[in-house]
């Protein structure tokens, strides 16, 4: 474990706790990971204006793989863009339209666009959405680029709405993100895609990655490391991929692997 070169975390139900708040020891062990030359990729669904509000402290010093790695930013600098067709999500945008209990949300680069103002999805879209825009009717949003597409799924995302994009995955990314997000991205749009990236730029192999998270829009991102680690309040089938579990989010899991990453510690978690 000394030789990690390259530190990639997912952020809600991985390194925040379920509150959605950032543990007050990460910043010490952060401060340790870049003492040490270890870069940090913050990899998440969330939106890059509202994750880097959730890191303001560290802003500058975080690489951040937003919408599920298909807009990864460096210091303001675009490191991979990778958008979708537009026609792609007006199409997406019409079958979510007939799925009761669903809203839609277009994932700009500029910022979300919405349609609906109703209070209880708000409340949900501005724990990830730092900007967003209420709009008439997401069909006539052009000026933008679309990075994701996603449905706020408060009957379930799994076994609501999923099931109506299934037939998509051969050519789309089509994710189950969280127990009422569903996110469909372009086809080589994916967190795995974005360590890929990462690991050619900076010159990681796949030996020198410590990559975490929980659901199943990490699947891609934990197979491009091999201390990849599953928190046990992860999905089951997301721990069955994983190499190791790490103590549940709200046990501060994410952090004590890290802890014991800079102290140089062999852990002892195999699966």
């Amino acid at each position: 474990m000394s030789d990690i070169k390259l530190v990639a975390t997912d952020m809600d139900g991985t390194l925040l706790n379920s509150k959605h708040e950032l543990s007050n020891s990460f910043l010490p062990v952060f401060r340790k990971l870049k003492d040490q030359g270890i870069i940090f990729v913050a990899a998440s669904g969330r939106q890059y204006y509202n994750l880097l509000k959730t890191l303001d402290e560290v802003k500058d010093e975080v690489i951040f793989a937003a919408e599920n790695g298909s807009y990864v930013v460096y210091q303001n600098e675009e490191i991979h863009v990778q958008d979708m067709d537009q026609q792609i999500v007006r199409d997406l945008i019409v079958k979510a339209r007939s799925i009761g209990g669903t809203y839609a949300v277009i994932c700009g680069k500029k910022k979300a666009y919405v349609e609906s103002s109703e209070p209880e999805f708000i409340d949900h879209l501005k724990l990830y959405f730092e900007r967003y825009e209420i709009v008439d009717d997401l069909l006539k949003v052009e000026d933008d680029q679309f990075l994701k597409f996603t449905l706020c799924d408060l009957a379930g995302s799994e076994g609501n709405s999923y099931p109506h994009y299934k037939h998509l995955q051969d050519t789309l990314q089509v994710k189950v993100s969280g127990p009422i997000w569903l996110d469909i991205s372009h086809k080589q749009a994916n967190k795995g895609k974005a360590m890929e990236v990462l690991q050619e730029k900076f010159g990681v192999t796949f030996a020198e990655t410590m990559v975490f998270g929980d659901y199943f829009n990490d699947l891609e991102m934990l197979q491009k490391g091999y201390y990849s680690y599953a928190m046990a309040n992860a999905h089951e089938d997301i721990k069955s991929v994983a190499r190791f579990i790490a103590k549940s989010n709200d046990e501060n899991g994410v952090v004590e692997i890290l802890s014991t990453l800079v102290d140089q510690t062999v852990p002892s978690n195999e699966q």
